[in-house]
């Protein structure tokens, strides 16, 4: 899949260079093959970054991109439509095993409601299309793959990674909103809503009624996103969302594979092991001791673009299991991120509850669905894309996201709090037919069950530091090495 970006420069100089100097950020990924550009009339594609400062394309606009195949359909871009070109970074459920996602794309454009059609689309993507003087980007609804924007007094440029806007001076990138479409010229950015999330009003639902629509609604996203594939890998903690997905997948038909990763002797490691015996598919395990924590830091941190200490908690075991999944061979891995902001899994959530009541809750919750583009699937896409692992979550879909956000607060949290929240998603695992000793254990983030967050407390205070100060240290020194270099 590799990485996108577009620029224009302001001053209405050739771009070729600048957008060249973009893409030369994405170097160390892995598995990246090819280089493109393009202005609006002329497309280039070549093996090096480099090679394609000599070729001839003299505008002020320019897309690209940096190129990796995930499936074999995957094609270098940007691609020639009839008075345009089109560069996109995602994935259309279900594939195609015929043309590119991107020829899809190009196909739907040429009909009469070529953006809504593109947004009618089930899966992630962010696009640009250089036409004329001006540039059309877009990018789904869920926010699930990474886009970002900004500008300076040289340039207006976006990119699917923050690094590649900092490359050429711009410190103030903004996520571009998930549903939206922006209208890109000299003068900066004009957005327009597509197709975004909205409260539509509580619907009278019972909870069998409603775990059986969610049922439906799960088994049709893991249905897609595992269409065509002869063998797929799901990050695995033996916790209710990883428990959901990998049943469903079992029963779609690929060839399923699970993958733990945690520091030693934790003890979610073996009740893991046993859920995946439960479900009767094979588990490999990888486990990793305090050095490995640090030694993974800087990357991770380069990666996640943020000085944060719950992404960086949560995206070193992530940045394991990409690893690992690249290394064995697979190429898809699944994985349950959505699932905790949609139905009231974590404990602050019951603490809200009791404390303002359901309407607040609700409107709480609603708030952190439709953040997670920012606080989880931005981090873990990019950790992932560097491995050349391509990341699809089943439960980040926009019809389930809606069902979510539509569902009364009692169908997810219980009082008094035993520790069973998502009630929801339990009812629906437990018709499916998972073990009532998956759908009755409580919740245990990542940060925790891995071991992760208290070795970088600890970190922190054998720096003599709080553990802002450190990871802030650690994310400054990182971006400083790694932006110096050419």
């Amino acid at each position: 899949m590799g990485a996108i970006i577009a620029v224009i420069d302001k001053g209405g100089k050739n771009a070729t260079r600048t957008a060249v100097a973009m893409l030369k950020i994405f170097l160390e990924h892995k598995g990246i093959e090819a280089f493109g550009i393009a202005s609006s009339k002329q497309v280039r594609i070549e093996k090096s970054a480099e090679a394609l400062n000599s070729q001839n394309i003299k505008s002020s606009m320019i897309i690209g991109q940096a190129f990796s195949e995930t499936i074999r359909t995957d094609k270098p871009q940007p691609i020639k439509l009839d008075n345009a070109t089109l560069v996109i970074g995602g994935r259309i459920y279900p594939t195609t095993s015929k043309i590119s996602d991107a020829e899809v794309f190009a196909q739907r454009l040429c009909q009469k409601e070529a953006v809504r059609n593109l947004f009618a689309s089930e899966g992630f993507f962010a696009f640009a299309i250089a036409k004329g003087e001006k540039i059309i980007a877009g990018r789904d609804a869920m926010g699930v793959h990474p886009f970002y924007h900004g500008e300076n007094l040289e340039f207006v440029a976006l990119a699917s990674e923050r690094k590649a806007l900092w490359r050429i001076g711009i410190k103030d990138v903004n996520s571009f909103p998930p549903g939206h479409v922006a209208l890109v010229d000299r003068q900066g950015f004009q957005f327009k809503p597509v197709k975004t999330l909205s409260f539509s009003g509580v619907k009278p639902v019972t909870m069998r009624v409603a775990a059986t629509e969610l049922q439906k609604l799960l088994r049709q996203s893991v249905s897609k996103r595992v269409s065509g594939l002869r063998e797929v890998i799901i990050a695995f903690s033996g916790g209710l969302d990883s428990s959901v997905i990998a049943f469903l997948a079992k029963n779609s038909g690929a060839d399923v594979h699970l993958i733990h990763v945690s520091l030693k002797n934790q003890l979610e490691t073996e009740y893991a092991k046993k859920v995946a015996e439960e479900l009767k598919l094979p588990i490999h395990v990888y486990l990793y001791n305090e050095e490995e924590v640090e030694k993974s830091l800087s990357s991770v941190f380069w990666l996640v673009e943020e000085s944060d200490p719950v992404k960086a908690s949560i995206g070193v075991p992530l940045y394991w299991a990409a690893e690992k999944t690249a290394s064995m061979g697979f190429k898809i891995m699944l994985a349950g991120q959505g699932a905790d902001e949609m139905f009231g899994g974590y404990k602050r959530y019951t603490d809200d509850y009791l404390r303002y009541g359901s309407e607040k809750t609700r409107l709480i919750l609603l708030s952190d669905i439709l953040k997670m583009y920012e606080t989880n699937f931005e981090r873990d896409f990019k950790i992932c894309n560097f491995h050349n692992a391509e990341l699809r979550l089943p439960f980040a879909t926009y019809q389930i996201a809606k069902f979510a956000i539509d569902l009364p607060v009692k169908l997810k949290i219980k009082l008094p709090d035993d520790g069973l929240r998502k009630l929801v998603l339990r009812r629906a695992a437990e018709d499916l037919g998972l073990p009532k000793f998956v759908t009755e254990r409580p919740k245990k983030a990542i940060q925790y069950a891995t071991g992760i967050s208290k070795v970088l407390k600890k970190f922190a205070r054998k720096n003599k530091l709080s553990m802002s100060e450190y990871v802030q240290g650690i994310f400054q020194t990182v971006v400083k090495e790694m932006m110096e270099r050419e």
